[in-house]
């Protein structure tokens, strides 16, 4: 019997120590498994605390100092400063036509000639009659002259002399009605000749030579596209930044030219609430051509060494009567910064910041996601390639290939 207890309490122990081993070994097993993701995932240990948010190099910029303008935006079509319409002041046969369209005329060029046989016969009718007419003003004023002598003499009665006066007024009246004949004849004659009435280039032509052209007809346009006008129209409630003589900057046919306001329009169109702006470029070598779509602006007022900011890294809050602010990044922590703003450039897409920023500043620009006070944040180097393992991973990638390649140097 005491041999079988003693068989007995040998069985339960090593039972005992069976399970204890296998216990130990599960959790051996247990904590070797768990260790290799530690050691990948060192935020593991504070569980609950977030990670950095990582950010590329345009997500941020740098506050600068810089220029800024502020401008009105305006569009339009530039057109020729003078568009001239020449037209037939006589009824009659073209005989000649000596400009075609795309030629340049200068000012008192003849460019059409009419038939004028009967005007050169009326001007020469007039200036006989004009002759005539100065003969008779000589004749009279002989006799009144001779008249008042002899009336004074006491030669001739006074009835007398007023009638030698009389034919020397009539005479005079007659003289001035030949020479307005003459004048009037010689204009017709003169009419029959189609001169320029500007320097220009001839953009239509509607005669040719043969033609029976009645008095008003339409025979050449004539445009003056040394200067370029261009009429736009500016939101009334942008009507006190405008003057005449301010800076505009154009952009029309791949080229870049600046012109200046030349007239604003007193009134404020009450169907759309603006105002028209007429403005005026040079084109003396004829570069744009008439009615090109030109875009431009016009510069109202332009600051020197200005804290700029990317006018997409400024946000303003929902709620009303907040400040704008922006993201700002101080020891790799987002912080938010409140700032005051002047002028908006939006064709360069910035913004002038008057308080709350400092040169040098990082502020996070756009849509990066959700961002608060006081989130991790790291910039992303511009150098750094994407895809491209760091030093550390390199090495831990390149170990298996060293291994096998002793392996196979071992076999």
């Amino acid at each position: 019997m005491l041999a079988l207890g003693a068989l007995a309490l040998l069985s339960l122990g090593a039972c005992k120590k069976t399970g204890e081993a296998a216990t130990a070994g599960a959790a051996g097993d247990a904590k070797g498994a768990a260790a290799p993701g530690a050691t990948a995932a060192p935020g593991a240990g504070a569980r609950g605390a977030p990670s950095a948010m990582v950010l590329g190099p345009g997500d941020v910029a740098e506050v600068k100092p810089g220029t800024i303008e502020a401008s009105i935006l305006i569009s339009g079509d530039l057109k020729p400063i003078e568009e001239i319409a020449v037209r037939s002041r006589v009824e009659g046969d073209v005989v000649q036509v000596l400009a075609r369209e795309g030629d340049r005329v200068t000012t008192g060029q003849l460019m059409a000639r009419f038939e004028s046989s009967v005007q050169e016969g009326e001007r020469a009718s007039a200036l006989a009659d004009r002759e005539s007419a100065k003969a008779d003003v000589a004749n009279a004023q002989w006799n009144a002259d001779q008249s008042e002598e002899l009336f004074k003499a006491g030669a001739i009665a006074e009835r007398d002399l007023r009638t030698a006066q009389q034919t020397l007024a009539a005479a005079k009246a007659r003289l001035a009605a030949a020479e307005a004949r003459l004048k009037a004849s010689a204009q017709t004659a003169q009419d029959t000749r189609v001169l320029a009435p500007t320097t220009g280039i001839i953009a239509d032509r509607t005669v040719e030579p043969g033609e029976h052209v009645s008095r008003g007809a339409t025979l050449f346009t004539v445009v003056r596209n040394d200067v370029l006008e261009l009429e736009a129209a500016v939101p009334a409630r942008q009507a006190g930044e405008l003057a005449v003589g301010q800076v505009v900057r154009f952009a029309s046919s791949g080229l870049q030219m600046e012109g200046k306001v030349a007239r604003i329009s007193p009134t404020i169109n009450p169907a759309n609430r603006s105002i028209t702006v007429y403005m005026q470029v040079p084109n003396r070598n004829g570069a744009i051509k008439g009615n090109a779509f030109a875009t431009g602006r016009i510069v109202g007022q332009s600051i020197r060494n200005a804290l700029l900011v990317p006018t997409a890294a400024v946000r303003q809050s929902a709620r009303s009567g907040d400040k704008p602010f922006v993201y700002r990044i101080e020891g790799g922590k987002v912080q938010h910064a409140e700032v005051e703003l002047g002028i908006v450039d939006e064709t360069i897409n910035m913004t002038q910041v008057l308080s709350g920023l400092a040169v040098g500043d990082q502020i996070i620009v756009g849509n990066v996601g959700a961002l608060g006070r006081g989130m991790s944040v790291r910039v992303m180097s511009s150098e750094t390639q994407p895809g491209r393992p760091a030093g550390g991973a390199g090495e831990s990638a390149g170990a298996p290939g060293a291994a096998r390649r002793d392996t196979t140097r071992a076999r």
